[in-house]
């Protein structure tokens, strides 16, 4: 029971295990109604690797459904500033003004948007003087390719006969670009070019079980069913034998099990409630802020569901 409670089990030609059964009454004799304290006891969240850009951690002792809910809240409910209008003075670049502007679009916007509100609907009707600097950020775009007076009649080189060619998306004649545009708050559930993280996934940590000692070349063979890190061989009476050193670097390749004399000593499976997550920010905000910010939206819509059925009742 604690296997099938607790293990996600890799087989050669299934999967078991798969379904959540950690609910009331599914077992009998076992209680696995809410428990605070258990829960408390139980959870923990274990940093790996966090910079400004990436960051790894554990979830420990949650079910699916909340590092699902995480991993989505990221995605589309956590907001970030982005470009939402732009101002075409001039274009005369090789560029269409309507590429230009969603390129525009999807270019990180680092500023904190919890500095900043959302636009009303009064103030968002398309006007340049819509932009309060509560809620809009405001930049200037004015840049030329012109001919150099001082280039030499012999001169051959784009960047000796022209000033600025090569800024932006120039070529080898005199063009301009001059817009405005203006950077509002958003999510991504909106626009996508809102969306603060250029990917959000999770996975459970693979458990890798010897259940036999594994030693000689029959080891050798082991090692290089996995992903290098996994297995490592240590030298024991002057016999190599096989050692599990890091499962997390496992990738659940299952290759192992196709080789008839090593599918019997070695068992694979994943921990069903420890989540390795991994957020990559686009740069708008650190991975840690972000993910601080994804709980804050999870606890809003817990506070709105709770205010509800108190409602309701």
């Amino acid at each position: 029971m604690e296997e099938i409670r607790t293990r996600v089990v890799l087989n050669e030609h299934e999967i078991i295990n798969v379904n959540s059964t950690d609910f009331p009454g599914n077992y009998p004799g076992y209680d696995d109604s809410w428990n605070l304290k258990k829960f408390s006891k139980n959870f923990r969240v274990d940093i790996v690797n966090v910079n400004e850009r990436d960051m790894e951690f554990d979830l420990v002792g949650i079910d699916a459904s909340v590092a699902n809910a995480f991993r989505r809240i990221l995605l589309s409910e956590v907001p970030t500033m982005a470009i939402d209008k732009v101002f075409i003075y001039n274009n005369t670049s090789i560029i269409q003004d309507e590429v230009l502007a969603h390129r525009l679009g999807l270019i990180p916007i680092k500023a904190d948007p919890r500095l900043f509100e959302y636009q009303t609907a009064d103030n968002n009707q398309g006007s340049e003087t819509d932009a309060t600097p509560e809620d809009t950020l405001v930049f200037e775009l004015k840049v030329r390719c012109r001919k150099n007076p001082q280039a030499s009649r012999d001169a051959t080189d784009p960047s000796d006969l022209y000033i600025d060619h090569n800024r932006l998306i120039f070529q080898d004649f005199e063009k301009e670009i001059d817009i405005k545009v203006h950077a509002v708050k958003g999510i991504g559930k909106d626009h996508a070019k809102f969306s603060p993280v250029a990917t959000a996934s999770y996975r459970l940590l693979p458990e890798i079980t010897l259940t036999e000692t594994i030693e000689g070349a029959l080891a050798e063979r082991l090692k290089d069913c996995f992903a290098p890190g996994v297995i490592e061989l240590d030298e024991v009476n002057d016999t190599i034998r096989a050692r599990v050193a890091n499962p997390r670097m496992d990738t659940c390749s299952r290759e192992v099990l196709r080789h008839s004399e090593l599918k019997d000593l070695i068992k694979l499976s994943r921990i069903r409630d420890h989540f390795i997550f991994s957020v990559e920010s686009t740069g708008s905000l650190p991975p840690d802020t972000l993910f601080m910010e994804a709980i804050k939206v999870l606890m809003s819509k817990c506070r709105g569901l709770i205010q509800e059925l108190e409602r309701d009742i």
